[in-house]
């Protein structure tokens, strides 16, 4: 009985153990749960602060992006513009002033006056000594023929490369087009020569080199196809009724002029104030940068080194008499292949009177030379004349 009571004590206590411990569960279960939904609330609000720095990094980013992809498309157009602007200072063009209408295009020719034939006992088989001003022939030999012209075709090459309005500054290196492969003639520009087209048109015009004029019409916009034409063109403007051009050098014997157009090309020419100052030069200097082999002594040993050098060379003018004092040349120049002969043409000043001398197909190197002189002497001695220059219709 006694263990009976006992059993049922401890049965009693064990239940209000278990009612205690369940009530305290009950009671202690929202408190526990409070710091797990504390700890996901913080950690969801961390993650969304995250995701919001994150969202506003990447907008600030993209912003950044935005802004560094226009700033350097703005650097890279500005560095472009630079790079142009650099480029068309390189390649600026120099236009030069169009020369006004030759007076010589309406020439008034052979006159009653004018001396002919073989009475001033020139070599050359066709001559032309004419009056600037005045257009009226003072001699007058075989002046409508048309025959080879030689180099004095350079004289329309540098026309044509000045009306282009090209820079003169602009460098040309002379290649294997500019040889001469019709003639065979040698030339003092060694290929990969790099000058100016300044210095070309010195060359061309004063030593009559033919590589110099080669490259010149090559240089041309359209090429040497465009430059021919453009040569023909200028010669019929110029009033050359009896020319033609199918070279810029002169090589060709194709290149064909009567005395009569001739003298209207010098005219024009005249006109150009560079190729007067260019064509009436005596020499012409010209450096070259080169190398040069020396030997060197080292440690007792001699060794061969090459040096960067700057060559000079002078070119005389194939007119002598652009050297002689005594002359007042405003243009001129030479000529010569065996189908022309040697050929001269001139504008000269011959007692106050501006004259224009044309001679073709004269008789040995000097002959065209001493033609020249024996049409001053004339000039300055003959009677005929000293009336012609006193007449108001001459100078």
């Amino acid at each position: 009985m006694l263990v009976k009571k006992q059993r049922t004590k401890w049965g009693e206590r064990l239940k209000r153990s278990i009612i205690f411990l369940t009530l305290l569960a009950f009671l202690a279960g929202p408190l526990l749960s409070v710091p797990e939904v504390q700890a996901a609330s913080q950690s969801k609000s961390h993650s969304n602060r995250a995701n919001a720095v994150k969202a506003k990094a990447k907008a600030k980013s993209g912003t950044k992006t935005k802004f560094k992809t226009k700033s350097k498309a703005k650097k890279v157009a500005l560095k472009s513009g630079k790079h142009k602007v650099r480029a068309a200072k390189r390649i600026k063009v120099v236009h030069y002033d169009q020369p006004a209408e030759p007076a010589l295009r309406a020439m008034r020719g052979v006159s009653a006056d004018t001396l002919q034939g073989n009475e001033l006992d020139l070599h050359a088989s066709a001559a032309l000594v004419l009056d600037q001003k005045s257009g009226e022939a003072l001699y007058a030999k075989n002046i409508d023929v048309p025959t080879a012209i030689a180099s004095i075709t350079k004289l329309m090459t540098a026309m044509v490369t000045l009306d282009a309005g090209l820079a003169l500054d602009e460098e040309i290196i002379v290649g294997n087009d500019d040889v001469d492969r019709l003639k065979g003639t040698g030339s003092r520009l060694a290929l990969g020569t790099k000058l100016t087209r300044a210095e070309l048109l010195h060359l061309a015009l004063i030593a009559s080199e033919n590589r110099a004029a080669a490259a010149l019409s090559r240089a041309y916009p359209g090429g040497r196809e465009a430059f021919v034409a453009a040569m023909n063109r200028k010669a019929r403007q110029i009033g050359m009724a009896d020319t033609r051009f199918l070279d810029g050098t002169g090589l060709n014997s194709g290149n064909r002029a009567t005395a009569a157009d001739l003298a209207k090309m010098v005219d024009a020419a005249y006109r150009y104030p560079l190729i007067r100052e260019i064509s009436s030069t005596g020499t012409y200097d010209v450096s070259f940068p080169g190398t040069k082999v020396v030997r060197v002594r080292e440690n007792g040993k001699v060794h061969r080194v090459s040096r960067s050098v700057q060559r000079h060379m002078a070119f005389n003018n194939t007119n002598s008499l652009t050297r002689n004092e005594d002359w007042d040349i405003g243009v001129s120049k030479t000529g010569f292949i065996n189908e022309a002969g040697h050929c001269l043409v001139m504008q000269t000043k011959i007692r106050e009177q501006k004259v224009i001398i044309v001679l073709l197909d004269s008789i040995g190197k000097w002959g065209r030379i001493g033609d020249a002189q024996r049409i001053r002497k004339w000039l300055e001695h003959d009677s005929r004349v000293a009336s012609h220059r006193a007449s108001p219709t001459s100078t």
